[in-house]
């Protein structure tokens, strides 16, 4: 009888502490709202936080990130080292915003120091949530599987129709090339995906072609979401 009035006391607690959790998740939740709603329309750039200020991709990402905020757009990442730092130190180059996404990790650094507004997740799923939820596009770097993580979730979104159709856009076309074959020699091959779930992105290599990507896809569009749009993305 005490073992099982023991356990009972230990499933208690841990339900206890579970149920306190949601707390923790609706206040990061509303956070990102308040503090995102009313931001100009914003680009997410994801990539690696392990490249170094040196390299060739963390250049090219800084360069990005200034002629997305020369051209209206708030740059938005994960507030990290490595493409993250990149993304935002170009941001406060130009005149838009400069967002960071910040995750609680066991044992990393997280937070770079070129964000003209910081958010902190411990929730790897609403920190997703507030990537999507006022993006207006997604440029996404060489990364690794927080990269993938994040370009397969838009992917899903958008080809389900549970977020509205946004420019995605893959930059270094060598890096993503073995890739974008396999999804059509598997997926397309395998009827796992439709031929035309493809169109959904688009492959470029420079930041004027990044910043061209958004112009011809907004060319007869606002960034700003429809109340349509909105309707739909509310249930993200």
């Amino acid at each position: 009888m005490r073992k099982d009035s023991r356990a009972l006391n230990i499933n208690d607690s841990a339900m206890a502490r579970e149920s306190w959790k949601i707390f923790q998740v609706m206040a990061e939740f509303v956070e990102g709202y308040e503090r995102l709603v009313n931001i100009p329309p914003s680009v997410s750039i994801f990539g690696s936080a392990r490249l170094k200020p040196n390299h060739p991709w963390y250049l090219l990402t800084q360069e990005i990130g200034k002629a997305l905020s020369e051209s209206g757009y708030s740059v938005v990442t994960g507030g990290g080292p490595g493409i993250m730092e990149a993304g935002n130190k170009g941001a406060k180059e130009g005149p838009s915003l400069s967002v960071g996404l910040n995750i609680v990790l066991p044992h990393e650094e997280c937070m770079n120091d070129y964000q003209d507004i910081s958010l902190r997740f411990r929730h790897f799923f609403t920190r997703k949530v507030m990537f999507v939820k006022y993006a207006s596009a997604y440029v996404v770097m060489p990364g690794g599987f927080g990269t993938l993580d994040e370009l397969a979730e838009i992917l899903a979104l958008v080809q389900t129709g549970k977020t509205r159709k946004i420019p995605i856009i893959l930059v270094v076309e060598s890096f993503w090339r073995d890739l974008l074959v396999w999804f059509k020699t598997q997926l397309v091959a395998n009827d796992t995906v439709h031929a035309d779930d493809l169109n959904l992105y688009k492959v470029v290599n420079t930041p004027e072609e990044v910043v061209q990507a958004l112009h011809e896809f907004y060319k007869d569009r606002s960034p700003t979401p429809s109340p349509k749009e909105r309707e739909i993305m509310s249930d993200l």
